[in-house]
């Protein structure tokens, strides 16, 4: 009972220290993200894979220093809960061996129980209770007091026993603070805040002897338990001198030091925090790359040498006319899924080659959504992105493309060639934008004034329209295999493109403002890194100089300040469509 006591009186006194510490670590914080951030992200001279591996090891020493686990953990109310669970645990321990060993000793409780057998029963459930309770805390006190064990920490025993400021300054704050009373007499109000002063002053002498209290356990257990570790190192003879590599890798993570977040009394612990948490985001990385989509990795590194990313601006041109007066917004996703499509459609083409792209544009779409979540225009595009999602949903698990059996649609066609193809689903794409566009009235009102909410079925038949016409224009009398080539080196320009916001949405993840999802968040940016290390390394390899815009991007924007960077080129290739064929006059169609 005294020892449940002792454990609350422990939860009051973390408790009251917590918005305090809280503020203090988002100050911190905050000061030393501005730091990182004046170096991270913005070096040019190395590759994004290296840049992004160095600052990612920044954000995580920040984050995970300043995580509420690991500094309620590493603080002496913390480490003392622990010491009395364990104790506690014991005890029970004890009195149930007794009872076996030395059953005289409990002649007080002799005689049989109208419970009978139900108080075995008991006994069990209540001590597997208290085993699970207690090896959570006490693991924690016992990486605490190792933490605390080695010769850095002990050079603090001058000030180990004072209490730091963040434990009172709350409860100091309530002592100085008026009361608001409605009590017209001067006198009673002066002695109800003298009052309430001297009660403060109690409670803030207890917070005090509280922490106190823990600061002298702890203290206790370090000295208890390094004997023991002394006693371990001498058995494996570990004479405590760090070999040539350890110095050679303190000093390449000596820098991580300075993004160390502690509290006040916690100065001597920066060096032991840094050196134990500078391999984590080594750890994790190797995690993510186990999990690397290699088939993607496979399509990137057979494209083009070097990519110029010319197909994110010849998969739709100016030229073809639209299908109604407004143009829905384009996201990254269903380009790639109508391009995919058209691939899986045309004839003569080897199935495993098909099976191949499918499956590598399958794990590449899983990175483009989680970019376009980061978007800030994903609201705009929340209806483009789900078409792509019910599309490449037919595509990938039975080769359809709105009820259109796509494996089936050569043998149905007089021109079985790929051009005769992509003129066919130019077709039923028109056909099928008709027919959900005649389908209401009321749609054709919206098509014409909000086209990014059009529906899912309605901007898919849009999408393959305008990529079909557009490659009618540039490709005329292609070979399948050709064609084929063609618009796989497409979908992978498109990809390389999407993909190369990679390093910025990594970037979003490590600025995470909120304390309690800041770890989580970083975790999850680290293991991204990991598992598209490979692929920022060829985009490093493949992308031009101008074409990392130094924020995030969707494919829209890219047309824009691809023509403002290459007026020229631009010029030219609507030359050579206007030469290369001439667009039919009966396609310009508008809902009425």
């Amino acid at each position: 009972m005294v020892l449940m006591v002792v454990l609350l009186g422990i939860l009051c006194c973390l408790s009251l220290a917590i918005p305090t510490k809280k503020y203090f670590l988002d100050m911190t914080y905050e000061k030393k993200l501005r730091k990182a951030n004046l170096v991270c992200f913005t070096r040019r001279n190395v590759s994004a894979a290296d840049r992004l591996q160095k600052d990612l090891g920044k954000y995580w020493m920040m984050a995970y220093t300043s995580s509420p686990q690991f500094v309620i953990g590493r603080s002496d109310p913390g480490s003392a809960s622990g010491a009395f669970c364990l104790v506690n645990l014991l005890i029970l321990a004890e009195s149930i061996v007794r009872t076996r060993v030395m059953p005289w000793s409990f002649r007080f409780c002799s005689g049989d129980s109208d419970y009978k057998w139900s108080t075995t029963m008991v006994l069990l459930c209540q001590t597997a209770a208290v085993v699970v309770g207690t090896v959570s805390p006490a693991f924690r006190w016992f990486m605490t007091i190792n933490f605390r064990c080695p010769t850095k920490a002990s050079l603090a025993s001058g000030r180990e026993f004072a209490v730091e400021r963040y434990w009172i300054k709350r409860m100091r704050f309530w002592q100085v603070q008026p009361l608001y009373l409605r009590i017209s007499n001067r006198r009673g109000r002066r002695l109800i805040q003298s009052a309430k002063f001297r009660v403060f002053s109690w409670l803030i002498g207890m917070q005090k002897g509280l922490v106190f209290s823990c600061k002298m356990i702890r203290y206790v257990s370090i000295l208890f338990v390094s004997g023991f570790l002394r006693l371990r190192r001498f058995l494996i003879g570990d004479n405590g001198v760090e070999s040539d590599a350890a110095n050679r890798n303190r000093d390449v993570n000596m820098d991580l030091s300075r993004y160390v977040i502690y509290l006040e009394g916690e100065e001597v612990l920066v060096d032991l925090m840094m050196e134990n948490n500078c391999d984590a985001t080594a750890h994790w990385i190797k995690i993510g790359v186990k999990r690397q989509p290699r088939n993607l990795i496979h399509l990137l590194e057979h494209s083009n040498c070097f990519s110029s990313f010319k197909g994110v601006d010849d998969f739709d041109s100016e030229k073809v006319p639209s299908l109604c007066s407004g143009e829905p917004p384009n996201c990254w996703a269903l380009p790639i899924v109508t391009l995919t499509s058209i691939a899986v459609a045309i004839p003569n083409i080897d199935k495993q080659l098909k099976e191949q792209l499918i499956r590598s544009v399958d794990e590449g779409l899983k990175y483009v959504k989680e970019i376009e979540n980061y978007l800030e225009k994903v609201k705009e595009l929340k209806h483009v992105m789900k078409a792509a999602e019910v599309v490449w949903s037919g595509v990938e698990l039975s080769n359809k493309w709105l009820d259109v059996d796509l494996s089936k649609l050569a043998h149905d066609q007089k021109d079985k060639t790929g051009t005769g193809i992509i003129k066919f689903l130019a077709e039923i794409s028109k056909e099928k934008f008709m027919e959900f566009a005649n389908e209401d009235t009321y749609l054709n009102e919206c098509l014409m004034e909000l086209p990014s909410r059009w529906p899912m079925r309605v901007l898919a038949a849009n999408s393959m329209y305008r990529i079909c016409e557009t490659l009618l224009l540039r490709n005329q009398n292609e070979t399948s295999e050709r064609l084929f080539e063609k618009i796989s080196h497409m979908i992978c320009d498109i990809l390389l493109a999407a993909l190369s916001n990679l390093q910025h949405v990594i970037s979003r993840k490590c600025h995470e403002s909120r304390i309690e999802e800041r770890e989580k968040s970083i975790r999850s940016a680290i293991l991204l890194f990991g598992k598209t290390k490979k692929i920022l390394e060829v985009i490093d390899k493949k992308r031009p100089q101008h074409s990392d815009h130094g924020k995030l991007i969707h494919i829209d924007e890219w047309h824009l300040v691809s023509k403002k960077m290459d007026p020229l080129g631009s010029m030219s290739s609507s030359t050579d469509e206007e030469t290369a064929a001439s667009s039919p006059s009966d396609l310009c169609l508008s809902v009425e």
